[in-house]
């Protein structure tokens, strides 16, 4: 059997463009064995892009790479409230939309989406410092402020750069499944799943320890997953009460304890129906759930398919 065709990915550099948000799709897509992926990285034209941070670009293609792409990743950029990119650029972007390709935005890349038109009317989010600019350039974006990334299924945005790895993440896993983007994730050491919905760690009068109190805990859950858990063991294991643990876990994952643990068993199980041939009864006794039926019931709520249909579509060939 040949091998499939490539997606093709182009990351479009804009003047002022952040490394970061530049380098995160460049790698997490990075074309080998494991990763179908081919990227370019291009400009409005070929040559020296001047980037933000004191960095700047030398690029091999122009915007004729955006009539290639697949997917179009368009990272954050300095100023992106002052004046929209190019005509050119919007035009590029828009046709590639026309033909089909998916546009997804880094932090204030999601202004140049913006200046499209093709985010009215729908959910978009960028840095938070930012969300009111973008709110007030463009009224018809519906702009949150709380979440990291929004898919809008052709479109969709991130907030800052590390929110980047979390959309490329959410990319990868509905193009190649939940093994890719876990063997990606493990690659650049970085968290394998946190929820479009967590909030974005915004400035605080009072800081919160947000982000890693509960990591521990978190990493004993997954190690236990074949196991009764409840609010209480969590809690126990985390050293705080119930209560003091369920308000503080939702702020750290965007889901209370349970729903973080169930997710965390359809993710296991998504990564056992597509690695191994054991059966769905095996698989919901190893993650947890008990029987093959419970399985089914939460992974078509939660991924709106069955446990057969997900195998069918991601099991890896012999």
């Amino acid at each position: 059997m040949p091998a499939p065709s490539p997606h093709r990915v182009a990351v479009l550099v804009l003047e002022g463009a952040k490394p970061l948000d530049v380098g995160i799709p460049a790698q997490v897509f990075t074309t080998r064995a494991s990763m179908p992926y081919e990227v370019r990285v291009c400009g409005a034209r070929p040559g020296l892009v001047t980037g933000g941070d004191g960095l700047s670009y030398s690029v091999a293609h122009g915007l004729e790479a955006l009539e290639w792409a697949d997917i179009v990743f368009v990272p954050g950029y300095r100023f992106p409230d002052r004046e929209d990119p190019p005509r050119a650029v919007v035009d590029a972007l828009t046709g590639a939309h026309r033909r089909g390709a998916r546009l997804a935005a880094i932090s204030t890349g999601a202004f140049a989406l913006a200046a499209t038109g093709l985010l009215d009317g729908r959910r978009a989010t960028t840095h938070w410092h930012y969300t009111r600019a973008l709110a007030a350039r463009h009224p018809l974006v519906q702009v949150d402020e709380n979440v990291l990334f929004v898919d809008e299924g052709s479109v969709l945005t991130s907030a800052g750069a590390a929110s980047g790895i979390d959309l490329c993440l959410h990319i990868l896993r509905g193009d190649l499944g939940v093994a890719a983007s876990n063997h990606a994730a493990r690659r650049l050491v970085a968290a394998p799943y946190r929820s479009g919905g967590q909030a974005q760690y915004v400035p605080r009068s009072v800081p919160e320890p947000l982000g890693e109190r509960f990591a521990a805990t978190r990493e004993w859950a997954l190690r236990r997953l074949g196991e009764a858990l409840t609010l209480d063991a969590l809690a126990r294991q985390a050293g705080v009460s119930p209560r003091t643990f369920s308000r503080r876990f939702v702020d750290e994952t965007g889901y209370t304890p349970m729903q973080w643990v169930m997710r965390a068993r359809i993710d296991v199980a998504r990564e056992l129906l597509e690695l191994s041939q054991r059966s769905v009864e095996q698989i919901a006794a190893d993650v947890g759930l008990g029987t093959g039926a419970n399985l089914r019931l939460h992974f078509q709520r939660i991924l709106g398919t069955t446990p057969s249909e997900y195998r069918r579509t991601f099991a890896r060939g012999e």
